[in-house]
């Protein structure tokens, strides 16, 4: 269990540890000089039953609040110091604010010094702190009047803190590991230490360092200041750290130490943000900001979304623009404070680490950050997928709630997730996407009526263009996950995809009746002895008396059911005659490799030595060229093997 401070400067928070464990956490000459803590201080305190309780001592001094919150996030419980003499403070409302906003339920008060004022004002102390706790998670906590120089209450407290279990944490989540210092030790190399905020370490695995991306292994490790071969969530732990870039200045404060998979650190981020009843300012539109993540103290701009302020004592929809990346989850709380470093605003719950910069506001995205604003679960699955854009990224979403993708730690918590959820999969080259069976139901209603309806209007086409029916049908996806739909719906026996086609399985391109019979017409002047110069469009409109139009579109729905290729703007050759081509200019590349000129491929297609023959030659060669069948160098050309196939 890790016990955190909080209280007003020279409350005594220091001390108490010091009182408690044996260890002094002012560590730094500045502060035994001066006598404030002005850096984290750790300690640990073992018990008879080999258990080891770890203590961060938090700096009170309100230029150090931003040092306070860098060792708040790992805390299980609040160990709130009040000075009798004193009472509350600003920094002690300042405290409690901060550990309110990073989600903390549970608190202790040591009410200190009590041994400088009499039982009236011990009592009108504890009163004044009960009001301050009353409406907060930590109304009700126990008060311990103590004090380190009389010794009086000290048991009592020892006593209540042994008996506080841990916190649950995150145990089936990937690790995750929050720097609050780096140094460098003699025979060991760098150091990291900080509390693990989810899943588990040991000794030899590798990690990176986020944001920055350095790889290491763990060479060592000490958890709750002891050696250990591995470490889990709620420890305090400490990582020997090899690697070729790591050092003790390449790492810094606010980094994480991470399963490699996690690694995905953002800078515009959707969150839900609370802003204290004590703050006078309003968040507005591309408000300054400090954001304070885990140990990470980062610059950045703040947007509201759902309203175009928000008040002090409301919540709301924000959008955050950090001038540098954090390693964060989805569902980690943060605390907002002014640029100035003077107060703080208000803090609230990480949603969406991959946020849109564009339509941040539509009522569309609003309803997916309010689905997204639930505990992670099938639930939260279910509302994603009931609503658009109807899909989720399914890998994405994992990584980003700490599960990460389909190998390694934490794949039984994801499948596990994905099951109960019962979604449908979609499956893209990279990337998995999941959606509702309602849904996929619909889209396949949708895509078989449109592609019915189609192909009764349109006899003839070989089919519909993916991107015409993507536009169709409902619910509209986005397109590559569309893709990936077709290929499920073809899978399932419902279409068939074509290249850029899409069609009902069974259909076959046929012409009306008269365009059968225009084409018949056309076919012996594409396959006879002028195969090779066939006649154009016009040509043939004027010879059989029809509009030059409707040979074009007869000619280009027959190009779609692959018996012709069209070679050039209106010149169409069988696709056999193309087969014949491709053969000849094989036979010119003999051996492999071998360069010719358009000259010798007219000679072979028996052109003659004219101009018209020539035309048409290069004409060919062109097409093949742009198929990739043949590869031109200069004005000369050879076969590609690979692609010799292509029109056969």
């Amino acid at each position: 269990m890790i016990i955190g401070t909080a209280g007003h400067v020279d409350h005594g928070k220091s001390s108490l540890v010091r009182a408690l464990t044996g260890t002094d956490p002012d560590r730094l000459k500045e502060e035994k000089e001066r006598g404030i803590t002005i850096d984290l201080g750790f300690a640990y305190w073992k018990q008879a039953d080999g258990r080891v309780i770890g203590f961060i001592d938090v700096p009170g001094h309100e230029r150090f609040v931003h040092t306070m919150l860098a060792g708040a996030h790992g805390i299980d419980l609040v160990l709130l110091v009040v000075a009798a003499d004193d009472g509350v403070m600003p920094q002690t409302r300042e405290h409690l604010a901060i550990m309110r906003l990073l989600g903390l339920t549970r608190a202790v008060v040591a009410l200190t010094k009590v041994d400088l004022v009499d039982a009236a004002r011990r009592e009108a102390v504890a009163a004044a702190v009960a009001a301050l706790l009353a409406p907060t998670p930590f109304a009700g906590c126990d008060i311990i009047p103590v004090s380190v120089i009389s010794g009086e209450g000290m048991d009592a407290l020892a006593d209540r803190l042994r008996a506080e279990p841990a916190r649950d944490r995150a145990g089936d989540l990937r690790f995750r590991l929050a720097v609050d210092r780096c140094f460098s030790l003699s025979g060991a190399g760098t150091i990291v230490t900080g509390t693990v905020l989810s899943g588990g370490v040991a000794v030899g695995e590798r990690v990176l360092v986020s944001p920055s991306g350095l790889e290491a292994r763990v060479r060592s490790l000490h958890r709750q200041n002891q050696a250990a071969g591995a470490a889990v969530a709620g420890d305090r732990c400490a990582l020997n750290l090899a690697g070729s870039a790591i050092t003790r200045t390449a790492i810094q404060r606010g980094d994480m130490v991470l399963d490699p998979v996690l690694h995905a650190p953002s800078r515009r981020i959707d969150a839900r943000i609370a802003v204290l009843g004590e703050e006078k300012c309003r968040l507005t539109s591309w408000m300054p900001i400090r954001l304070h993540h885990a140990a990470a103290d980062v610059a950045g701009r703040l947007v509201p979304l759902d309203a175009d302020c928000i008040a002090p004592g409301e919540a709301g929809l924000v959008q955050l623009v950090l001038d540098a990346p954090v390693a964060a989850l989805a569902g980690d709380r943060v605390v907002l404070r002014d640029t100035s470093a003077s107060r703080t605003l208000g803090g609230g719950v990480l949603l969406d680490l991959r946020a849109p910069d564009r339509r941040r506001r539509t009522p569309e995205r609003l309803a997916v950050l309010d689905a997204l604003d639930a505990p992670v679960g099938p639930a939260m699955l279910t509302a994603l997928t009931g609503r658009a854009p109807w899909l989720v990224d399914l890998d994405l979403f994992l990584r980003d709630h700490g599960m990460g993708g389909r190998a390694g730690l934490a794949v039984e918590a994801a499948d596990a997730l994905l099951q109960e959820a019962n979604l449908v999969v979609l499956a893209g080259e990279d990337t998995r996407w999941g959606t509702a069976e309602t849904v996929w139901a619909g889209l396949r209603r949708s895509v078989v009526t449109v592609l019915n309806a189609f192909h009764t209007d349109n006899p003839d086409l070989q089919g519909i263009s993916a991107p015409r029916l993507r536009l169709a049908v409902q619910p509209r996806l986005a397109r590559i996950p569309f893709r990936a739909a077709l290929a499920g719906l073809q899978a399932a026996g419902d279409l068939v995809v074509e290249g850029a086609w899409v069609r009902r399985q069974g259909h076959v391109a046929r012409l009306l009746a008269e365009d059968e019979a225009i084409w018949r017409a056309i076919l012996p002047h594409l396959s006879d002895t002028e195969r090779f110069r066939p006649p154009r469009v016009r040509d043939f409109a004027q010879s059989l008396r029809v509009d030059e139009r409707r040979v074009r579109r007869v000619l280009k729905s027959v190009a779609r059911r692959g018996e012709v290729d069209e070679v050039a703007p209106d010149h169409f050759f069988l696709r056999r005659t193309v087969a014949e081509m491709v053969a000849i200019a094989a036979l010119l590349s003999e051996p492999a490799g071998t360069l010719f000129n358009a000259a010798s491929f007219r000679d072979h297609l028996g052109e003659g030595r004219n101009n018209a023959g020539r035309k048409v030659a290069i004409q060919v060669l062109e097409f093949l060229d742009r198929h990739g069948v043949t590869v031109r160098r200069g004005d000369e050309r050879f076969l590609n093997r690979r692609r010799a196939g292509l029109f056969e």
